[in-house]
């Protein structure tokens, strides 16, 4: 095989910048199948992006001739089982975050993976950004010192982008939780890609405001195997004007911090500050599918494999619902 023919289960948001057109911008790739369950959408997002191919059945997309691997972009609550139906057909998955529903989901797509050999790869695709692929290269030149902690705080407003009205990121059924459950997953990850494994975690969560069924406010901690400290505080209830995005790493010799969904990176040591700014790409996703594409072409390796998401996974369910 020398490219690989997508398949794309879910035409969203997510799908219509993110990743999407991706899929045909990186080498050896081609976006061929689109799959949703509105027929006048579906056919809408395949005439707007060029895809070939377009339907309205999850089954016609995984089987079809023209599709070698599966991209799934569907709300988590059908991650699994389509993650599984697309290896029971010797098909990779590469499979949006967070990975499913809960662990004991995630659990049962790598089992399966790992009894198939068919490949899975999770889109925790900050990892391979060059914001934070700058923020690893500074840690690994020792730029801090030792590292102590580490800090996320983030407080978004319930108004604003945060629509309360038909959005199934607020269904636990759908979802596994709420707004944490949808931002969470690309910080934490970010927090394992820096420092490796989390030895203990406990936290604790609530819904303050009581606008919607899943929590709005999450606190918890981790002690991270190189003895690193961690500590997290997101709300989803802040004031309006008082929204906090931040990342940081204190070591013995500075800070380094920035926004997880910003551009800059700024480094303070010895009294001086220096701030590196970071153009936004076009497609959040490229650098990841590019290496997602050479994986499964057996020319790379797993850029984020089901191990590495369900470390988040367990400590996400373990803030919010107390168990690991």
């Amino acid at each position: 095989m020398s490219i690989i023919r997508w398949g794309m289960i879910g035409c969203g948001s997510v799908t219509e910048v993110k990743s999407g057109p991706a899929f045909n911008k990186v080498a050896d790739s081609s976006l061929r199948v689109v799959m949703r369950r509105d027929a006048a959408k579906v056919k809408d997002y395949a005439t707007r992006h060029q895809v070939p191919h377009y339907c309205t059945d999850v089954n016609e997309l995984i089987n079809h001739p023209e599709v070698d691997a599966i991209y799934i972009a569907t709300p988590p609550q059908f991650h699994e089982a389509y993650a599984i139906a697309a290896m029971e057909a010797k098909k990779p998955v590469y499979i949006e975050k967070p990975m499913a529903l809960d662990v004991e989901a995630c659990l049962r797509i790598d089992d399966f993976s790992k009894k198939s050999g068919i490949k899975v790869v999770i889109a925790h695709y900050r990892r391979a950004l060059p914001l934070f692929m700058q923020v690893k290269k500074l840690l690994d030149q020792n730029t801090l010192g030792k590292i102590h902690s580490v800090y996320i705080n983030m407080q978004k407003s319930a108004g604003g982008n945060l629509n309360l009205k038909e959005n199934w990121r607020l269904d636990p059924k759908i979802a596994g939780g709420g707004y944490f459950y949808d931002l969470a997953p690309h910080q934490l990850d970010l927090v394992f890609y820096f420092f490796g494994k989390a030895i203990s975690y406990e936290g604790k969560a609530s819904n303050q405001a009581g606008l919607y069924e899943a929590e709005d406010t999450v606190t918890g901690n981790m002690l991270m195997e190189n003895g690193v400290n961690f500590k997290g505080d997101w709300c989803f209830c802040a004031a309006e004007g008082k929204e906090i995005d931040l990342f940081e790493i204190i070591g013995e010799q500075g800070k380094i911090s920035f926004p997880v969904f910003g551009n800059d990176i700024t480094v303070e040591k010895e009294g001086k500050i220096e701030v590196i700014h970071f153009d936004p790409p076009m497609h959040n996703q490229q650098n990841l599918i590019h290496q997602v594409v050479q994986h499964f072409l057996g020319q790379g390796e797993n850029p984020c494999s089901a191990a590495d998401a369900i470390q988040s996974m367990r400590v996400m369910q373990a803030f919010v619902y107390g168990n690991q």
